[in-house]
């Protein structure tokens, strides 16, 4: 229980735990020292000059106290008070008891006071506070109490606060220059972990290797990583670039010579094998390209969302849109457009496949941008969802095959496209229309 409440109030970034741990030790050595020194050295060192003190004061009163008369006890102490460099004057009053006036905030006060009354017990009232750099001293003689006053220089440690001063000064210069110096080692670690972050939503953002050398080393490593799979990516495109060209010049030999032939049921039902073969090429062609070439833009997605109603509506169906209020400025949200744009025509459209209604809404988050397709038709059961996502899938008792063609990819390009802008594509029942219920997510 305890560590989880600590770790709930500790910085979660990197730099604010650096900074913690940078500045956790500079002020507890701050605090330690001080205290120690205060207690050890100018506590020490005051009751060594308080004592110093003591001597001359307990000279002073003997003195005093040796005089025949008044008269002579007062040439005396002024004899001594002027030898030894303090004031002495007597009161002509009774003293005014064992009081002590310590203005707060006087470290060293304290021991001066205990050391005197301990030394010294016809020592009366002592005040700190009254006269700036004097101690006013009560003294209790034989010929009555005398005031002395005695400069606190020579009594206790003189600036203590200077110390602290310097202490707290330095420490925090120190401390400002390790600031900087941790922005710029923490900095190149930022910037890695936006690139990644970046790469993972498909864009390619500019990064420069800096750092320490083992910030540099997982830097170069990406960089080498991100080459491999952009390379791997374009050959594979390329791959499958010549193999359309290659696989559609003989289906395009083959519609020429069906359609050549004396029509009959015959050449029809070859002619829509050939056509299910070129749409099965297409499907899977777009599906292992994911249009993962094209470049990233900003992008309206109102304004997106209401393009593909138009063009959709076009073809077939009833598109019901439903939009949030434009805010102003208007949402950007960085995507492939293209991609994107084909990713939602595919939900449409399997929704007016297998449903009469499609239920089209955006949806803007904090963070993120979901587009939701609702249909009125059979839906997927629970279970399915996870394999409908798969590629070649085909859910014959949940989706009316024969409804419509297909190699099962539809939702299949639909999630890569999501995964690919560090998105995700959820699948759900819809409680407006019945059916199924697709949730396309983008990170804003």
């Amino acid at each position: 229980m305890y560590t989880r409440w600590l770790k709930s109030i500790l910085p979660k970034g990197l730099y604010g735990r650096t900074a913690l741990i940078l500045v956790l030790p500079v002020i507890t050595t701050m605090l330690v020292v001080s205290i120690v020194f205060m207690q050890r050295h100018f506590d020490g060192v005051t009751r060594q000059m308080t004592g110093n003190a003591v001597v001359e004061l307990r000279y002073l009163r003997d003195e005093i106290d040796a005089a025949p008369n008044a008269a002579a006890a007062r040439a005396a102490a002024a004899d001594v008070a002027a030898a030894l460099e303090f004031s002495a004057r007597p009161l002509g009053r009774d003293k005014k008891g064992a009081r002590t006036l310590r203005p707060f905030g006087d470290l060293t006060g304290k021991s001066l006071v205990s050391t005197l009354r301990r030394e010294l017990p016809e020592v009366g009232q002592i005040d700190l506070a009254t006269r700036d750099r004097l101690a006013m001293i009560e003294l209790d003689t034989r010929w009555g109490p005398y005031l002395i006053g005695y400069e606190r220089t020579r009594m206790s440690a003189s600036a203590p606060h200077q110390l602290l001063v310097l202490m707290f000064v330095a420490a925090l210069i120190m401390t400002a220059i390790a600031f900087v110096v941790l922005r710029n080692q923490v900095r190149p670690i930022r910037n890695l972990a936006r690139a990644a972050e970046a790469f993972g939503r498909g864009q390619s953002i500019r990064f420069h290797v800096s750092g320490a050398t083992e910030v540099r080393q997982a830097g170069q490593a990406f960089l080498n990583m991100r080459a491999r799979i952009e390379r791997q990516i374009e050959q594979r495109t390329l791959m499958l670039s010549g193999v359309s060209h290659d696989l559609r010049t003989p289906l395009t030999r083959l519609k020429l010579g069906l359609a050549m032939l004396p029509e009959g049921e015959e050449s029809r039902a070859l002619i829509r094998d050939v056509d299910d073969m070129e749409e099965m090429l297409n499907e899977f062609l777009a599906f292992a390209r994911g249009d993962s070439l094209e470049d990233s833009a900003a992008v309206d997605p109102l304004q997106l969302a209401a393009q593909v109603a138009r063009d959709v509506v076009r073809g077939h169906g009833e598109i019901r849109l439903v939009l949030p209020p434009s805010p102003e400025p208007p949402v950007l949200v960085a995507m492939r457009p293209n991609a994107v744009r084909r990713a939602l025509e595919n939900l449409v459209n399997n929704a007016l496949q297998y449903g009469k209604i499609c239920r089209f809404e955006v949806i803007l988050r904090q963070t993120e941008v979901a587009f939701l397709m609702e249909d009125n038709g059979p839906g997927i059961p629970a279970p399915e969802r996870a394999r409908a996502l798969r590629p070649f899938e085909r859910l014959d008792i949940a989706r009316n095959q024969n409804r419509g063609t297909g190699v099962g990819l539809g939702l299949a390009i639909v999630t890569d496209i999501a995964s690919s802008h560090g998105g995700a594509l959820h699948l759900g029942d819809s409680a407006e229309l019945g059916g199924l219920c697709c949730e396309f997510v983008l990170p804003r």
